[in-house]
């Protein structure tokens, strides 16, 4: 998987208009020195040996330096990867929070007026595209009521002492619980965003598949033979229903964990995805290497751990 990935990413972005030596020099640079960039940066040689010399770095865990600040790549990743994961992590938690019960009760009062009200909630969900949502909320809540604050991850005077790199775990660390609420509150603006979509596909998902289970003879039977409703459905119809749940809380997990460009941009927050959108307008071709390698890599983790979770909620995975 990671191999496919990196000759896709590695001859795409070299179709991208532009050259990286010219954008670093500015226009006003002699056509010398941009060869004596192109020369220095390895560009001069034909792009078959330079993925050759990328893939023998990479194997290694070498991704090359950032043309823009000179530093190792994987140095970059792994300073930006704790805000996205933080960022991510509070998404998926509101996300599924919400979108597993809202899905499971949809399924239970099936065509009431909840179950219509909840159906056009999450069409909605999935169509608003998430720069418009991000807007609407910095403009609600952080322009007009002035109720949260934006942008970044702090507010500026507010520090705290790093240990992983999480602000809210950090703050907690340290029992700073200023910075924790500040924190916080920082956090939900873009994570109502990144989660919305999310939590509509998985609330979608949910319902489909407590119809489906809800319809099954051992469930039937358990109904027959007395069992309150609210054990047929959290014991034996929900668990079942997780499975294609799980799935798609996993790839959801995945791409957010990738980087949520949009978002991290528009709230200018410091991770993953911030990061790529520079990237690509500085045609930092080894910064975007990394960060497409580094989105595949969590995509096989999570799936992993999919499988893993799959065996856990039904046995009959195991054999």
């Amino acid at each position: 998987m990671l191999l496919g990935v990196s000759v896709v990413v590695f001859f795409m972005v070299r179709a991208i208009p532009g050259d990286p030596a010219q954008i670093i020099l500015g226009q006003q640079a002699t056509q010398e020195n941009v060869q004596q960039l192109r020369a220095h940066m390895g560009l001069d040689k034909p792009v078959f040996v330079q993925y050759g010399l990328f893939l023998r770095d990479a194997i290694t865990g070498d991704l090359g330096n950032s043309i823009a600040t000179g530093r190792p790549v994987t140095t970059e990743l792994l300073a930006r990867f704790p805000a996205t994961l933080e960022l991510t992590a509070f998404a998926m938690l509101v996300a599924v929070l919400v979108g597993v019960p809202v899905g499971v009760i949809s399924a239970v009062k099936q065509y009431s007026v909840l179950d219509k009200i909840t159906s056009v909630l999450a069409l909605a969900g999935v169509s608003m595209p998430i720069f418009w949502l991000a807007m609407i909320l910095i403009v609600i809540f952080g322009v007009k009521l002035q109720l949260l604050p934006f942008p970044g991850r702090l507010s500026s005077g507010v520090a705290i002492q790093a240990f992983t790199g999480l602000v809210l775990v950090d703050s907690l660390l340290t029992g700073n619980f200023a910075a924790f609420w500040d924190g916080l509150k920082h956090l939900i603006m873009p994570a109502l965003a990144l989660g919305t979509i999310p939590m509509a596909v998985i609330m979608r998902m949910t319902r489909s598949s407590m119809l489906e289970v809800m319809g099954e003879d051992y469930v039937r039977t358990a109904r027959a033979k007395g069992v309150v409703p609210w054990r047929v459905v959290s014991k034996h119809a929900l668990r079942n229903a997780l499975l294609p749940t799980v799935t798609v809380i996993g790839l959801q997990v995945g791409l957010l964990m990738g980087g949520a460009i949009v978002t991290e941009t528009i709230f200018s927050w410091p991770g993953v995805g911030q990061i790529a959108y520079d990237s690509i307008n500085r045609r930092d071709y080894a910064m975007i290497q990394g960060v497409v390698l580094y989105g595949a890599l969590l995509f096989v983790l999570v799936n992993l751990v999919v499988d893993i979770l799959y065996a856990v909620l039904d046995p009959r995975v195991r054999y």
